[in-house]
């Protein structure tokens, strides 16, 4: 069964451009994956500097044993500490029902 992962996160003002050049080129590196499903990314509209990242994989252990380790991944987790003003948020659901427009 999939696992979608709930990040939320605040950027510090001065570091937004260079946060989302990075989750810009960190999402495009996971859509590539075999086991990545989709994500979205979403901002507050009444902060711009706060952000929801909304991602699905088709498998936990997959994602813990590998996808967090892969090397395009390295420079984004260094970042993190300079680019957010406080530590990110991280919840793990299971889908029960998915609905889309036809």
């Amino acid at each position: 069964m999939s696992v979608t992962y709930l990040i939320t996160g605040t950027v510090k003002p001065e570091q937004r451009e260079r946060f989302l050049v990075m989750l810009n080129e960190l999402l495009d590196a996971m859509r590539h994956e075999e086991n990545f499903v989709n994500a979205t990314l979403h901002c507050d509209p009444d902060d711009p500097c706060r952000f929801l990242l909304h991602e699905t994989w088709v498998d936990h252990q997959d994602v813990l044993d590998v996808q967090l380790h892969r090397p395009y991944r390295q420079a984004w987790h260094e970042a993190l500490p300079e680019l957010l003003a406080k530590p990110r948020e991280v919840s793990i659901w299971q889908p029960l029902r998915v609905d889309r427009k036809d």
